[in-house]
């Protein structure tokens, strides 16, 4: 889940901080939305720290609650997640598809699948969860079965193949989510003077409200996150 490259070709840092919206809300709706929240458990909670002093980019609990209640909302028992770093929004799913259910875990670096599973273990939903390492969009095209729920959290200039993929590979009434979708208020600017990653979530965008097989929603929660139910 990479930030977008400077014009000098340099990153700047990823945000761990789960809490920021980039942007998107003024920072006193942020502050107000997570002191809603419920106290997340001791594995979660250290996830998120370990997210905000490390810069691993997390989906954070406001966001996790979200994809709980789709999951539940739709009876999901099957989901594909690419991109999945230390597991934090896997953990959502895994909890939220109970323990007939299957959730697919993927990340290219196999120190963050062995942080993960590690992670797994102590919130005791290691039994659903498939781990696999390697690049999401092959292992994704290598599936067979309908999934109830494809999450889609990889490397943004990528986003509009994973949309062509997830559509054959996701059941009807299914969800397609995507994280990251108004990538820091960038989308709105023209594509000419942004990179290929803002560039490829555009694409992505424009993409998603003319798919013929998908009924899209897109929620100005975080840093965006875009829900498409297949139709």
């Amino acid at each position: 889940m990479p930030e977008e490259e400077r014009s000098d070709g340099s990153k700047p840092s990823v945000r761990g901080d789960w809490r920021s919206s980039r942007g998107i809300t003024t920072d006193h709706v942020d502050s107000y939305l997570y002191s809603l929240l419920p106290a997340r458990d001791t594995v979660l909670g250290e996830m998120e720290a370990e997210a905000t002093a490390h810069d691993i980019p997390i989906v954070g609990p406001a966001v996790g609650r979200l994809f709980y209640q789709l999951a539940t909302m739709i009876q999901a028992k099957t989901v594909f997640e690419m991109g999945s770093a230390i597991g934090y929004s896997t953990i959502w799913w895994a909890r939220a598809v109970g323990e007939t259910g299957r959730v697919f875990y993927t990340d290219g670096d196999r120190r963050n699948a062995d942080k993960a599973r590690r992670y797994f273990d102590r919130a005791g939903v290691t039994s659903r969860i498939s781990i696999h390492t390697g690049d999401a969009l092959e292992i994704l095209s290598e599936q067979k079965d309908e999934f109830d729920i494809i999450f889609n959290d990889v490397d943004k200039h990528d986003y509009p193949r994973v949309l062509r993929l997830a559509a054959p590979r996701l059941r009807k009434g299914g969800l397609f989510i995507t994280d990251n979708t108004l990538w820091g208020g960038k989308v709105a600017s023209p594509a000419a003077s942004e990179g290929k990653l803002t560039q490829g979530i555009q694409e992505f965008n424009r993409l998603s409200y003319v798919a013929q097989d998908f009924y899209p929603v897109l929620v100005p929660l975080r840093d965006g996150v875009t829900m498409m139910l297949k139709i």
